[in-house]
């Protein structure tokens, strides 16, 4: 069984943090300022990102406690999506992908945003099957070692029949590092390069055995 790993921000959804912070600011009546420099540089939404709340309720209490903006699961998802914005050929990528093997996320985030999925991420949950993994959940974030081989035991396959498409090349070199497959996406001047993705997800789907 072939695992196609993706990403989620900037590899299948562009996001910009700069349109989610004021939204998040205008909901609450906390300044940007406060939220920024209280919860994201004091290090709490990377403490997310590796399990530290376990319930999108523990995460929300505690962004109220740090921040003092009280916030609902569905403000933060509004906040959230409104940063977010589809690429078209990695969500088609994605779709195919589905046709040849299995589809996973794979992807740095807390766990409002996997309980979120179906609002943040309509034009893909259906072909992702519950196959929702975030770092979370697994315990480690891209790229340490320890997310990769937590992943692949997942789905109980072997690093050379999994691929990683992730915008980062940090996250990619750490994939190859534990023996997957990966592509880099780029973007350049006229946009994502998902014309290289599909490539490279077909060529890892006819590549020799």
């Amino acid at each position: 069984m072939d695992v196609y790993f993706f990403d989620c921000d900037k590899t299948l959804y562009d996001y910009d943090f700069h349109k989610r912070l004021p939204m998040l600011a205008e909901l609450t009546g906390v300044s940007q300022y406060r939220l920024a420099s209280r919860w994201w540089a004091g290090g709490f939404e990377r403490a997310a990102e590796i399990g530290e709340y376990r319930t999108s309720e523990e995460y929300l209490a505690a962004f109220a406690e740090v921040t003092g903006a009280s916030l609902t699961l569905g403000q933060w998802q509004q906040a959230r999506k409104a940063a977010m914005t589809p690429i078209a050929g990695a969500i088609d990528a994605l779709h195919e992908a589905a046709t040849l093997g299995t589809v996973s996320l794979l992807s740095n985030n807390p766990i409002p945003f996997r309980d979120s999925l179906p609002v943040l991420t309509p034009e893909i949950v259906d072909a992702l099957q519950g196959n929702d993994l975030i770092s979370a959940v697994l315990g480690a974030r891209k790229p340490e070692r320890r997310i990769y081989t937590r992943a692949l035991g997942r789905f109980g396959v072997p690093p050379e029949d999994a691929i990683l498409f992730d915008d980062s090349a940090a996250n990619v070199a750490g994939a190859r590092e534990v023996g997957m497959h990966a592509f880099q996406l780029r973007r350049g001047p006229d946009g994502f390069d998902t014309e290289g993705l599909t490539e490279a997800m077909r060529a890892f789907a006819g590549r020799d055995r």
